[in-house]
């Protein structure tokens, strides 16, 4: 357990003053944390059995939604006099304009997690005011460092002559080709509630363009925009998957969920994932699965893709801040929670860049995911997911406009300009 002591400094965010002084020891009271975490994603429960385990005066109380209902639901809950300690967080840029999120600068320099690689933390910082986020004070942490890419079912990869990840995506789009002319469904991935091609979408635009320019828009940089010669050609590639069938053609139909039941049933080459789903497959398809970082245009240069924290934040009426505080940096650094991190949330655990990786089976999926996800940290190229770039933009253009251009009912352009204008709306309340 971290020794006891306080970190009394300034605070980035407040125009002058100082911060209170936080208590990096945990005591031994009695306590419950609240937390509110995703339904699906057991990585934050397992935490807190884990902190439970080595620490019996902390329980937990763990209430579970879907994202999107978090999404909905999250100023009112954080603005409640039950707010919850540990929140899982969709958007943070309204919560902290709100006065809803705790500034964590304090336990920032109190846990020393200038130690952490700075790439590692930018997405969780928002400046005063609540914008840009990417600057600023920090508001979140993550719980497992995600990155997403492409699974393959490697039977089926066989049967199409795939002896190799594709290094272009020329290359990636001949074998979506050579899928459907063998009757094999070239990309299994769901539409139907939240926009899962969004996932391809987003992967096509990064390679398209300035990775710095889709930051700076998710950012809410001044000028910034989605209207971009990159989104328009990834959005034209995503219409002419559609209309060749590389997509299931009941993908506006399928959920999430049924999409992981397809995928391991053994329909569908490939699958636009992130590696919260590796220790799943590495049991359900033991073997038979493949991941690979979506290739870039050239085959040279850096790979980019959405890799974002699985972000956690503390409520501004939290009623055990410090606690809460303590556990986010024990998520980071105790080595049984770095383990569960990896074998439960299939993600880079984070935290001090000097702790080593604790160990997947070799030749597991797991292996392979966090083996990308320390090559997407070496080439710099993470970028967060443009559904994270305001509050409604997912739910208000994103998903309905994407299920719109698959069924053939919005062009590219529309489509860009759709998204776009929603993100005006939303910035100019």
């Amino acid at each position: 357990m971290t020794a006891a002591c306080s970190a009394p400094g300034a605070d980035p965010a407040s125009e002058g003053g100082t911060a209170a002084p936080v208590s990096t020891a945990l005591g031994t009271e009695q306590i419950t944390l609240e937390m509110y975490a995703e339904t699906g994603f057991p990585l934050a429960k397992a935490l807190a059995d884990e902190f439970t385990r080595q620490h019996p005066n902390v329980k937990f109380n763990v209430r579970e939604d879907q994202f999107t209902v978090i999404v909905e639901n999250a100023p009112r809950v954080l603005a409640s006099d039950n707010a919850p300690d540990i929140i899982r967080l969709p958007t943070m840029v309204d919560l902290v304009k709100d006065g809803l999120l705790k500034n964590l600068d304090p336990y920032f320099t109190a846990y020393g997690w200038d130690r952490f690689p700075a790439s590692q933390l930018v997405q969780l910082r928002v400046a005063e005011g609540g914008g840009p986020r990417g600057t600023g004070s920090l508001f979140g942490m993550g719980l497992g460092y995600s990155v997403t890419g492409v699974f393959y079912n490697k039977t089926l990869a066989e049967r199409v002559g795939m002896t190799e990840p594709p290094k272009t995506i020329a290359a990636f789009e001949e074998l979506l080709a050579k899928a459907k002319t063998a009757g094999v469904q070239p990309i299994m991935q769901f539409n139907k509630n939240t926009a899962g091609i969004n996932f391809p979408h987003q992967a096509l635009q990064n390679q398209y363009g300035d990775p710095a320019q889709i930051a700076d828009w998710i950012f809410q940089k001044p000028g910034a925009t989605f209207d971009t010669p990159a989104a328009l050609k990834a959005t034209q590639v995503i219409q002419r998957w559609a209309q060749a069938g590389y997509f299931p053609k009941d993908a506006n139909a399928l959920d999430y969920t049924a999409m992981m039941g397809e995928f391991q049933k053994g329909n569908g080459l490939f699958m636009f994932n992130g590696d919260w789903e590796s220790g799943n497959l590495d049991k359900s398809m033991s073997g038979k699965v493949g991941f690979f970082l979506f290739p870039t245009e050239s085959g040279s240069g850096n790979h980019v893709a959405m890799s974002a924290p699985n972000t956690f934040g503390v409520g501004a009426k939290a009623k055990n801040p410090d606690a809460a505080a303590f556990f986010l940096n024990w998520a980071h650094t105790n080595d049984k929670a770095r383990e569960i991190s990896v074998t439960v949330g299939g993600s880079h655990p984070g935290g001090p860049s000097e702790l080593s990786l604790p160990a997947a089976p070799q030749g597991s999926v797991l292996a392979q995911t966090l083996a990308a996800s320390q090559q997407l940290g070496a080439e710099n190229g993470a970028v967060d997911f443009t559904a994270n770039a305001t509050g409604g933009i997912f739910a208000a253009a994103i998903t309905p406009e994407m299920q719109k251009l698959v069924a053939g009912q919005q062009t590219p352009e529309g489509y860009v300009q759709a998204v776009q204008a929603e993100y005006a709306k939303e910035l100019s309340r």
